[in-house]
């Protein structure tokens, strides 16, 4: 048996897996999401101390990005939330990515996007976010300006506002899309 054969004969079970992006309609996509959040800001970045909840949880409409696999295994690896403050005037806040999801490709994109164009659906004329300074390029990138550099809760950030014309309106957040998608080794 040649060298090649045998590595291919001993290689790990690979299975493919997607990205979907959608809104959390049930109560355990809401709690992971919510998991995530204290993940990030809370451990990783300490932002807040113990949870970052607050008084916008209760009226705000969370969006996940759920690792699917083909063998039915799902992951919550990203979330935001959005609200309207005002009649047309929305914002989106608490965009939060896995730190393994990151290199997954769309997955911060994918959830702009969704946040966006489902406001948009929603009767969005202004759709604002106070941006890490860090983030700043992506959103960019994604056809945001940023209005004012601004500091919230003791770090850089930019208030920003999305060109709307980038965010044709969605109506089936509850679907969603998908974006990326690679092959995974099996745990």
């Amino acid at each position: 048996m040649s060298d090649v054969a045998e590595k291919v004969s001993v290689a790990p079970e690979v299975l493919p897996h997607t990205v979907r992006i959608k809104l959390a309609l049930d109560k355990s996509e809401r709690e992971e999401a919510r998991r995530l959040r204290r993940a990030v800001f809370c451990t990783e970045q300490g932002v807040f101390q113990e949870d970052d909840t607050d008084a916008i949880d209760s009226i705000a409409m969370p969006i996940v990005a759920v690792l699917e696999r083909a063998d039915g295994w799902r992951e919550i690896v990203g979330t935001v939330r959005i609200h309207e403050s005002s009649p047309g005037v929305w914002h989106g806040s608490r965009l939060a990515v896995a730190q393994h999801a990151r290199r997954i490709g769309s997955v911060g994109s994918g959830l702009i996007k969704l946040a966006v164009s489902t406001a948009h659906a929603h009767g969005c004329h202004t759709f604002l976010a106070q941006v890490q300074s860090q983030n700043a390029p992506l959103f960019r990138r994604l056809h945001w300006h940023t209005l004012a550099e601004i500091e919230v809760h003791g770090l850089p950030h930019h208030q920003m506002q999305a060109d709307l014309s980038f965010y044709p309106p969605i109506s089936d957040g509850d679907v969603g899309f998908i974006v990326g998608g690679r092959e995974e080794r099996k745990p």
